[in-house]
């Protein structure tokens, strides 16, 4: 093996993720992928990787790896301290891993995920035509532990081109998401409350849905409805809000179901669904109206 990533420890949790699954719906099979896409691309771009390369996704940092041969490698995402063999290195930047050097990511100081994007890739083999691990469906490779060696893909040329306009998908204090209301917010009386006040992201939040309630003391309206009516199931979508029958939202992310037969009340942006994906348990969340 001429070059790769040894797991040292693997943090809260993290997982290889690539760009995907998409066009499998019809077979039961969702699209999954980097929670957070603006970040993952980037990560690939420091290093000069191609489009679609797999990358490693981290939960609120921790993760600690040791270079196996010279490895370009980025850290992306979550704002957090970078370190090697014990010194300090740029977040968002390109470094260069010496062989046998130890590559710290430290707690995520803003945002939820951090991105280890690394020269040639990570090299996992593909399942369905992805690397990507869904939490959800227990698709793709396991989550990583410690010891894990990870071999990393052969180098391609592949000039650095960073895009022209780049978000910040990290937010502090309440974060702001833009919804189209619909398709199903006729099912739920009052559902035009959703965007009045804040919402909190809770703690069983994951990569497939945040989970939302109104903050302790809040007397703001929730989203009350009549659950005994059945409906039949329908595809979802990377965005959709949907409303069970306790009233509390649950907005869908990268490794959301196919199907579900609760009212979608709202979609969220797409572009702002990396930044969803970067809101930690406890932070608040405002629902902005767009026109559909």
């Amino acid at each position: 093996m001429s070059r790769a990533l040894v797991v040292l420890d693997p943090g809260l949790q993290t997982l290889v993720q690539d760009d995907g699954r998409p066009g499998l719906a019809r077979w039961g099979v969702g699209p999954s992928g980097a929670a957070d896409r603006e970040s993952y691309h980037r990560a690939n771009e420091l290093v000069g990787n191609r489009p679609g390369v797999a990358v490693l996704e981290n939960v609120g940092g921790g993760l600690r790896v040791r270079a196996v041969g010279d490895v370009w490698v980025a850290v992306t995402g979550a704002p957090c301290e970078v370190e090697v063999d014990g010194g300090v290195e740029r977040h968002d930047a390109r470094i260069r891993l010496r062989d046998g050097a130890e590559l710290r990511v430290g707690v995520a100081q803003r945002g939820l995920r951090c991105y280890l994007g690394a020269r040639g890739g990570v090299d996992v083999v593909p399942v369905l035509g992805s690397c990507s691990r869904d939490v959800l469906a227990a698709l793709g490779p396991e989550p990583l532990r410690r010891d894990d060696v990870l071999a990393l893909g052969p180098v391609e040329d592949a000039p650095w081109t960073p895009r022209v306009v780049r978000r910040r998908t990290w937010r502090a204090g309440v974060v702001e998401l833009g919804v189209a209301m619909g398709p199903r917010d006729d099912r739920v009386p009052g559902a035009e409350a959703l965007l009045g006040g804040e919402w909190e992201v809770g703690a069983a939040s994951s990569r497939v849905a945040l989970r939302l309630a109104r903050p302790e003391g809040s007397h703001a309206a929730g989203l009350d409805w009549d659950a005994s009516r059945e409906w039949p199931s329908e595809g979802l979508v990377r965005g959709a809000v949907q409303v069970p029958p306790s009233g509390l939202p649950a907005l869908f992310l990268a490794d959301h179901p196919v199907t579900g037969g609760y009212p979608v009340v709202a979609v969220v942006l797409d572009a702002d669904t990396d930044v969803a994906a970067q809101a930690r348990p406890g932070q608040r969340i405002r629902f902005v109206g767009v026109s559909g």
